[in-house]
């Protein structure tokens, strides 16, 4: 027999469900959401009136003529909007709470640098991580800080290059932050979906300050630094035992870029100038390195040389202010120049994509009034990262057989009064509740008795 619920029914359903531990959830479960319009970010497309069924935690059908599933719970959409899971690249959550007080993406040690790994500090626990899931994040893509902290790509309030390298361990080891890391945004422990997923590295300004002062100081030691990987590869047994030349770098850094030379991981250069980008693609074609530009606020500019050597971008779609003479030319523009030239272009957000995470699909919507597509914009907080950092096989789009991070919202997901009216990650519908929405309900009614907090 099937069991049909309506939208509001289903939101009353979510908020019961909170009773019942996490573990509860049944991954075996099969769903059937009908009668919704579904964007797949895939190959189908657009469906404007069909049907997704999700068994055992992964996504069994997905189209206009689906059958229902005998024993199926079947929500009905009634015309809402079914869309993949979104991502939150270039994130903090999982690795800071208040900002003020610190985070777990930045270390100040000259013998961890490269091999600092983001994976190890992160907290499932995090009140923001179910704050996030209500704006449709099911995926971030945590980085690393660069050494004095501040991330300069989302908030002109400050920047990468107005502080890092500025303390007196300003040395060539801190040319690079560490090791990005893919998670899931799951109720539950485990989070953590693909580590080592590229080397954050700041270019540009920043890079100048920490390599000494200069921009081409920065490309000829890490030019030297690379070197010493190769060497260091070739001859492990050796520069362990002390029988090799002296490297600049730790034993754990030499080996945690060693994935770097061999052009298993990318690196992932900070960098906003025109100019600056030009000079990243010129050293990855000389040392044969994997780039992925984030930020690129003068990407626009030199998209052709950047699609021609198919190095995908990450940017906040709303930097539009002359903030730094790095950025002179940043426009909010930048993402539909450059996805007419053909660059695959993923979104980062405000502030670290923590606090603000939920954002991300206004800052879509915002890409596509200033000119890029629907489906571009969709693909930017999809596919598009899924697939930067490898994930693309399991996540980023509805299709038959990957994981079922599936969102059904009340209307046009970039429209901010459109709601998500359940969330699966996994195939695991989430609990629909977080610390802001049970502070609005503590404190939203002061007729009666005071809530205790006011006692």
């Amino acid at each position: 027999m099937l069991r049909r619920f309506t939208l509001k029914a289903l939101v009353a359903a979510a908020v019961v469900a909170l009773a019942a531990p996490i573990a509860t959830a049944a991954s075996a479960e099969t769903v059937a959401i009908v009668n919704a319009r579904i964007l797949t970010a895939g190959s189908a497309g657009e469906i404007a009136n069909g049907t997704i069924v999700i068994r055992d935690g992964t996504i069994a059908a997905v189209g206009a003529n689906v059958p229902t599933p005998a024993g199926a719970r079947v929500i009905d959409a009634r015309g809402g909007v079914v869309t993949p899971g979104f991502f939150a690249t270039g994130s903090q959550l999982g690795a800071v709470e208040v900002g003020a007080l610190g985070n777990d993406l930045g270390v100040r040690n000259p013998d961890v640098s490269a091999a600092f790994d983001v994976q190890y500090g992160l907290n499932p626990l995090s009140p923001l991580i179910p704050v996030a899931r209500w704006g449709g994040i099911t995926r971030a893509i945590v980085m690393p800080e660069a050494q004095g902290g501040g991330d300069g790509h989302k908030d002109d309030a400050g920047t990468t290059a107005d502080f890092a390298g500025s303390g007196p361990d300003s040395i060539t080891h801190a040319l690079f932050a560490g090791q990005a890391a893919v998670i899931h945004l799951g109720a539950g422990v485990d989070i953590l979906v693909r580590p080592k997923v590229g080397m954050v590295v700041p270019f540009g300004r920043a890079g100048a300050r920490i390599a000494g002062g200069a921009r081409g100081a920065e490309i000829v030691a890490l030019k030297a630094l690379l070197q010493d990987v190769r060497d260091y590869a070739r001859n492990r047994d050796a520069v362990r035992r002390g029988g090799y030349r002296e490297m600049s770098l730790s034993i754990a850094d030499l080996e945690a870029l060693v994935p770097v030379v061999e052009g298993r991981m990318p690196i992932i250069a900070e960098v906003s100038r025109a100019a600056d980008i030009l000079a990243l693609l010129k050293l990855a074609r000389e040392e044969n390195l994997k780039v992925i530009i984030r930020g690129g606020e003068e990407a626009w500019m030199v998209a052709d040389q950047i699609a021609a050597a198919r190095v995908p971008v990450l940017l906040y779609p709303l930097s539009n202010l002359p903030s730094s003479f790095e950025r002179i030319n940043a426009t909010m523009e930048n993402a539909a120049r450059l996805e007419r030239a053909g660059v695959l272009v993923a979104f980062e957000t405000a502030e670290g994509g923590a606090h603000r995470a939920r954002e991300t699909r206004y800052d879509a919507g915002n890409a596509v009034a200033h000119g890029m597509s629907y489906e571009g914009a969709l693909k930017a907080i999809t596919i598009n990262p899924a697939r930067i950092f490898g994930v693309g096989d399991r996540v980023g789009s509805l299709e038959v057989g990957k994981e079922a991070d599936v969102v059904l919202w009340s209307g046009d997901p970039f429209e901010p009064l459109s709601q998500p009216l359940a969330v699966f990650i996994q195939g695991r519908q989430q609990p629909m509740e977080a610390r802001n929405l049970e502070l609005r309900d503590r404190y939203r009614d002061l007729n009666g008795a005071y809530p205790l907090g006011y006692k």
